[in-house]
């Protein structure tokens, strides 16, 4: 019997997730399934942009007949032509595209591991709130606990007229309050657990037990990814910029077109018999003059590039300060921590010093519910102030350009 329990129950087990695994499900969501297939799209769009500036070869054929044969115009005419074409020089603006294209897709990688540590982030971020109101409701069911076994206590009392009505309605009350609180913490464990279940893709069971690295040694020389990208960002518009320069340049190009041809003349005297024919072609365009057209393109192209630039210096320096506020707030978290041990050691000695009073009749129940209240927040205080110092961590990780799953244990 025990083993077939084991059985079914060994799936709950099998489900629960720490928050290493639910990041990593997080990360293959469809809004990254997404990403990484526009990054996909510009890649391809990048290689059908290169083999446009490869040679082009054409091939056709036509069939024609006429009513009225002329010197020119057979009566029946077959023609099959191979037409080679390749772009010889178009003012550079090749490299200045290719460059653009480039720069592009890198923004575009950095944008698709910005989405993934961001939605990291925000996994972490409810992994350990989860765990903070999981704390929050058993600190909150001991306390009902706590209320109910003195209410069986005085229920006794008040039957022999050692204690009164108004004593034991005071307890109610506060059980009653502490159930509400207990509704509204049970309300946050779920809104967490749909949220991730949103993000993940699936039922989500959360396992206890996982923390982030100490972040004490970590370097903060890396940029952020979407800072990253907004950098390549900023060169793929200046490349833009680039290319358009190529207006003030030739244009040359190559074409070999061979015909062959079968014209069927009724006329003998009309026939030329001419059946192929080879022409190759060097062809230059040079525009000389288009009123400051080329000019305006440039500086208008530019001074998006100007732009960018000034929000890439500006996101920068917030992301610098981002991050030294994430420092700033992780060494108040520790602090707040030692406060919290320190503060449930006092609520736990004077609780258990109020309790031996208020049994023994020395101080009445107002002291003891104010006792065991106060006991009840310490313990959710300490147990939020170290998930805090977690979630602090992960702060400082993905401001400091690093990945976040890789600081997991």
């Amino acid at each position: 019997m025990k083993k077939i329990c084991s059985i079914f129950l060994m799936p709950l087990f099998l489900w629960s997730q720490n928050l290493e695994e639910l990041v990593s499900l997080s990360i293959q969501n469809r809004l990254v399934e997404s990403s990484q297939n526009s990054l996909e799209s510009i890649q391809k769009e990048y290689e059908s942009v290169q083999s446009g500036y490869l040679p082009k070869l054409d091939v056709g054929a036509n069939y024609s007949t006429t009513n009225k044969e002329t010197a020119s115009v057979a009566d029946k005419s077959y023609t099959a032509y191979a037409s080679l074409n390749y772009k010889l020089y178009d003012g550079g603006k090749k490299y200045d595209v290719y460059r653009s294209y480039e720069s592009s897709i890198k923004s575009n990688q950095e944008s698709h591991e910005a989405l993934k540590n961001e939605i990291a982030l925000d996994v972490t971020n409810y992994y350990f709130n989860y765990l903070t109101y999981i704390a929050a409701k058993e600190a909150k069911q001991k306390e009902i606990e706590q209320l109910q076994s003195q209410y069986k206590r005085l229920s006794n009392f008040l039957a022999v007229g050692s204690t009164t009505e108004d004593e034991l309605e005071k307890i109610v009350s506060r059980v009653e309050i502490a159930n509400v609180d207990l509704h509204e913490i049970e309300l946050n464990i779920q809104t967490i657990l749909h949220n991730l279940e949103y993000i993940v893709g699936e039922k989500v069971n959360i396992e206890a037990g996982s923390f982030l690295n100490d972040v004490e040694s970590l370097t903060s020389d890396t940029l952020r990814y979407d800072i990253k990208a907004l950098e390549y960002d900023m060169q793929t518009l200046l490349s833009n910029a680039q290319s358009e320069k190529s207006g003030y340049l030739p244009t040359i190009t190559l074409d070999n077109t061979y015909s062959y041809y079968d014209k069927q003349f009724n006329n003998p005297a009309w026939d030329s018999n001419l059946d192929e024919q080879n022409i190759f072609s060097v062809n230059l365009n040079w525009n000389i003059f288009s009123f400051g057209e080329t000019y305006h393109k440039y500086q208008s192209k530019y001074k998006q590039y100007l732009s960018l630039k000034s929000k890439f210096e500006y996101e920068k320096n917030r992301a610098n300060v981002d991050l030294q506020l994430a420092l700033k707030g992780y060494n108040i978290a520790k602090l707040k921590l030692q406060s919290a041990q320190l503060s449930l050691k006092a609520a736990n000695s004077t609780f258990e010093v109020v309790k031996s009073k208020y049994e023994n009749g020395l101080v009445d129940n107002v002291a003891f519910l104010e006792s065991l209240s106060e006991k009840s927040n310490a313990m959710s205080v300490v147990e939020k102030s170290k998930n805090d110092i977690e979630i602090k961590k992960a702060q400082i990780i993905f401001h400091s350009g690093k990945e976040l799953i890789g600081y997991i244990e």
